[in-house]
Parts: C-alpha cells; structure tokens; sequence
C-alpha cells in the first residue's frame, strides 16, 4: 500500500517549525515616538517589558498609547497614569498566556469607562482621544476613542487599519446613534443659515462621538471603544500610532512611504516632519512607531518592492480556517503571510461589550462590579441584561456579569434611557 508523502513529516522539519512558531511567538520590539506641540495637550505612553506572571515563569507584553487632550491637558494625562491599571484590573487573575489575551477586549471595554466615570468625578471638563495598543507576542489588541489612528504595515507591504474614526463628519452610524440617545447634530450656526466648520455634537459642540472625560456633554458622547485584535505572520510588521496632527495631513500611505526603510525613531520623526510641512503647525502632532520583528531580525527591514498603481488598504483579515495546511519541505516550514482577524467590536451597548463568560476558576468575579470592580454582596449587583431591549432567550436579568449602582447609572445614561447630563 502506497502512502501520500505529504502526511509524513521529517522529524528536523518539526523541530525546525516548533523552534520557528516559538521564536514566532516572542518577536522583538523596537519602537520611536515624535511629537510637535501647539496645544501642549498630546500624550504619549511607551511601556515596553512589562512582565506579568504566568505559572512558574513570566511572560512580557508591551504597552503604547496616544492621549490627544482638547480643552486643557488634565483628561490626556490622568487616562496617560490610570488606563493601563485599570485595563489590568478588569482582568481576572490565574489565566493562562491564551485566556488572558482572550480576556483582553473586554478589559479594554471596563478600563476606558471606568478611566472616564473616574476622572468625570474630578470635575474637570477637559476630554482626551485615546488610541491604547497591548502587544503580548505576535498579538496586537488595539482599543480607540476618538480620532487618532492605528495603522499596520504587515511585511508584504499590505495596509490594515486597526482603530476606528469617530469624528461625527465621517461616522453616519455613530450620527445615528447620538441622535437615538438624545444627542443633537448639527454644524456651528452664525446666524442668518449660515453653517460652517464640522459637524458636531450639542450640547458641548464636540466634534467626537466618543472621547474619555467631556463632563460638560451629554453621556451620549461614550467611552467605550472599537476593539480589534488581530494576529501577525512571523514574519511581523510596523505599527503607526498617531494623533489626528498627523492623520489630518497625510494618508495612511504617504505616512508609511515617508518613513519605509528608517529605524522607529526615525520614521516617527520623519512621519511627524512631513505632516508639519503639509499643513503647518496647526494642532500637537505626535507620532509613535513600532517594529514588530522576528529575533533574528536587528534591522529595520528592507521595503517591499515598489507597487504599481495604488495600495491596497485593507479592512479584511484572514479568518481562522480549518482547511489542512499545504505540503511542508525542509526549505519552507513558514505559514504565508498573513495577518488573521481574532476579534473586531465596535458596538457602544456595555451590555453587549461586557457579556463574555467568566472562566471558570474566577466565577467568584460575579460579584465585582465589571466596570469598576468594587466587590458587591450576591443581590445586590444589576445585571448588565437588566433593562436591554434585545435581551436574548438565554440572557435573563439575573444572569451575570453585574454592575453597581453607580456603573448601571452611567450604563443607562450613555444608551439614552435616563438624562444625558453629566453629574
């Protein structure tokens, strides 16, 4: 009986993939950032190494943000000092490498609102963007509110955007969704019909639908953020990480191409430059750039070869597929490259956002707020289901996770179901 010579794998060949998939698995991280101020109210956050205990050893995961304040610096600076812990702090403990970047978009979700429902409570109406980027191995989680941007350059040279725009010009669904929660839209008028400038939000006139902090808006301008989190070939790629100062004067493709080929601080210099030189110096512009390399790599990689005609920008990913890999030789053990969606949420319903199943090892989480995460007696936590239209079969309003009284608050007021100012 004759075999298939592709189900028979050389020995050297496994252990050349599984040493590959393991140094796959812990690339390095090289990173720059740039930044010309007007305003003085951009942030920056670079925190790479950050070690997290996992068994009997320790893991390292990388932590970069931009923080574009507007009407004073205060909300960018206190979310700059208070979003990572409180990120960390909605994650249960004792999860293993997988579960805890599994756990990683909800945790997002609970860290922005509780940053925002901690820093209102100051009383200082000053509101910030965010654009808050996790890197854990070959897995980049990137959370945003706002208009600063995160883009990747995977190393075929293809282009993916991993935030969202929620300026009200360009975001017809977060229009709408403003307008349901008693929102009103509508450009400066002055006077006589005459409207100019952006679309924005009253009462407040913000030009955002979602921000971290704006005590002086309604609750309808929300600090839940689109979440997507995806995973890069071995053969890696370059973040770039930018405030609105940059995306304002170049295109995702003019600020890749500007800067191909130099070392991250460079390239984040050399991004923000040009930005400055297109526009002038109009607003804080601040850049931060990261390579995500294999080890062997110590160089900026080389660019891809030149395209012709234009880009493609990406807004799909490879999805996980059960399809049996390709015939593997000792030359050639390495996947494609590829870059595969894991997870994309954008609704602004925490209902929605945080009803993701406890592990089992941390049921006892049920009773700490999922926002805030002050522990409550069973009874007297509110269902995130408590009082949801689209309440589905299997979620009852007893059901899991549970908010406190001050976080259901806050919940009902963001989806419009009690008045939308600010306490």
């Amino acid at each position: 009986m004759s075999c298939n010579k592709s189900e028979h794998v050389p020995l050297s060949v496994l252990l050349k993939r599984e040493s590959a998939n393991q140094k796959a698995d812990r690339p390095e991280i090289a990173c720059g950032q740039a930044n010309e101020s007007k305003k003085g109210e951009d942030f920056a956050l670079i925190k790479t190494e950050c070690q997290r205990v996992l068994g009997d050893g320790v893991t390292t995961y990388s932590v970069f943000g931009i923080f574009d304040g507007h009407n004073g610096s205060a909300a960018a600076i206190y979310t700059k000092e208070n979003l990572l812990n409180n990120v960390l702090c909605a994650i249960p403990p004792n999860l293993n490498r997988d579960e805890w970047v599994a756990a990683l978009p909800r945790a997002m979700v609970a860290g922005f609102v509780k940053t925002d429902k901690d820093f209102q409570e100051k009383a200082q109406m000053s509101g910030t963007t965010v654009t808050f980027v996790i890197v854990e191995g070959l897995i980049v989680t990137v959370a945003s509110v706002g208009d600063s941007r995160c883009i990747l350059e995977s190393a075929d040279g293809s282009v993916y955007f991993l935030s969202a725009d929620h300026r009200l010009d360009t975001n017809e669904e977060e229009r709408e969704r403003v307008t349901a929660s008693g929102g009103e839209v509508g450009r400066l008028n002055t006077g006589g019909g005459t409207e100019i400038g952006p679309l924005r939000c009253w009462p407040g006139g913000l030009c955002l639908s979602r921000s971290i902090g704006d005590r002086d808006v309604g609750e309808f301008i929300v600090p839940v953020p689109h979440v997507k989190q995806v995973k890069l070939s071995s053969a890696g790629g370059r973040l770039v990480i930018s405030s609105d100062g940059v995306w304002d004067a170049l295109s995702a493709e003019s600020a890749l191409e500007c800067s191909r080929g130099l070392a991250p601080e460079s390239a984040a210099a050399h991004i923000v430059k040009e930005a400055v030189q297109a526009k002038g110096l109009r607003d804080d512009t601040t850049c931060i750039v990261v390579d995500v390399l294999p080890p062997e790599k110590t160089n900026p990689p080389l660019p891809p070869p030149k395209m012709t005609g234009k880009r493609v920008l990406k807004a799909m990913f490879r999805k996980k597929s059960s399809e049996a890999p390709p015939h593997v030789d000792e030359e050639e053990y390495y996947e494609p490259d590829l870059v595969e969606e894991l997870v994309e949420e954008g609704s602004a319903m925490l209902s929605q956002r945080l009803d993701t199943k406890y592990p089992l090892c941390n049921i006892f989480r049920l009773f700490i707020c999922a926002v805030c995460q002050i522990e409550m007696k069973p009874g007297e936590g509110i269902s995130i289901h408590h009082g949801s239209a689209n309440m589905s079969g299997k979620s009852k309003p007893w059901d899991g996770p549970f908010l406190c009284v001050n976080c259901q608050y806050k919940k009902d007021a963001m989806e419009g179901k009690i008045s939308s100012k600010r306490r």
